[in-house]
């Protein structure tokens, strides 16, 4: 199995939790029916609200929905979530997935992670950890259940895991394996991933959020030498619409899938093609660290469920205005040649 497809999971713990299908938020014990999936069947379903009120025992309601969608719309409250988040990250064993990790971490939240040295220094009560094979359905929901059963639930979903086989040549000269890694962990494995995640998250009172990462092509403009990794970035902004659009559709406003944009980021997935003269200049020009980009995403993301509003959001570190400016530093002042690789 590629590195690149196995997904280490981060998760941030939550501060208290009932059972594996009860889950303790804004003073509401919201637990499922023992005998379906996520309280609900086709046939009806019920669902059970416990609330602890001030020097009362509790109060039990019981509802009953007759339609399958009409749960998706159940709130856990009126208010916004708010942090600490779980957090779920795939493809996070190295590059941009693993800053991530850390600056999650550094935020005070509580981050489930497979690495050793992320445990070494924040500790082992902040970490757990799985891997997870992102093209394999059957993977993917093990690892939905492995989630359920250390964090609870998930409140922002990041699908980060991708590949370009480390192969830069031109399509014609791309073997059946390379082009069958690429396309199966990049689209398809995003879009396993996006069905068990919004799955996992109609099932959660108070919802939750998905992000993908996009990449180089994602813009729609080209990637010589790496054809097969820009069309599948390329696809995950349509995907992200088309989820964003099914999702109004069932009016389902608890859950929602966002896109997340790094630019270009000096991980071993993008220097491992720094070897044409135009390569080594725009990486030169236009990359960051890894730690630098998750500087910028992390805050931004944890400011998403906080928001009042309901609309999907872009976050984009390398904007169009960003990277035309410093291309025109270079070309004007020289400035940031032979950054991380030298020219020739």
């Amino acid at each position: 199995m590629a590195a690149a497809a196995l997904a280490a999971v981060q998760g941030i713990s939550p501060t208290s939790f009932i059972t594996p299908r009860a889950f303790l938020i804004n003073n509401y014990s919201h637990i499922t029916h023992p005998n379906s999936q996520c309280g609900y069947s086709s046939g009806g379903a019920r669902y059970y609200r416990l609330k602890w009120e001030l020097n009362r025992g509790p109060v039990i309601g019981f509802q009953k929905k007759r339609h399958y969608s009409s749960i998706y719309r159940i709130r856990a409250a009126d208010e916004p979530m708010k942090p600490p988040y779980n957090v779920l990250i795939t493809g996070s064993s190295k590059g941009i997935g693993y800053a991530l990790a850390k600056e999650f971490l550094r935020a005070d939240d509580r981050v489930q992670a497979a690495i050793e040295n992320l445990k070494n220094e924040f500790g082992d009560q902040h970490l757990w950890g799985t891997t997870c094979d992102v093209r394999d359905g059957e993977s993917v929901r093990a690892l939905v259940e492995f989630a359920r059963k250390t964090i609870s639930y998930v409140d922002i979903w990041i699908n980060n895991a991708g590949s370009n086989a480390y192969s830069y040549k031109p399509l014609m000269e791309t073997s059946d394996e390379a082009l069958m890694e690429v396309v199966t962990t990049n689209t398809l494995g995003t879009m396993i991933c996006c069905r068990e995640a919004i799955k996992m998250m109609l099932c959660q009172p108070r919802g939750g959020h998905v992000f993908n990462m996009d990449g180089a092509g994602a813009d729609g403009r080209p990637t010589p030498r790496f054809v097969a990794y820009g069309a599948t970035k390329r696809s995950l902004v349509h995907l992200t619409k088309s989820l964003q659009a099914e999702l109004r559709m069932q009016e389902i406003k608890k859950v929602m899938v966002h896109n997340l944009s790094p630019g270009m980021v000096t991980t071993d997935l993008l220097m491992s093609g720094s070897n044409t003269k135009q390569a080594k200049f725009f990486i030169n020009v236009l990359a960051e660290p890894a730690d630098t980009v998750a500087e910028f995403l992390v805050p931004r993301i944890r400011a998403v469920p906080v928001k009042t509003s309901l609309k999907p959001t872009y976050i984009r570190f390398l904007t169009g205005f960003k990277a035309y400016s410093q291309i025109l530093t270079r070309l004007l002042f020289n400035a940031r040649k032979d950054r991380y690789v030298p020219e020739d």
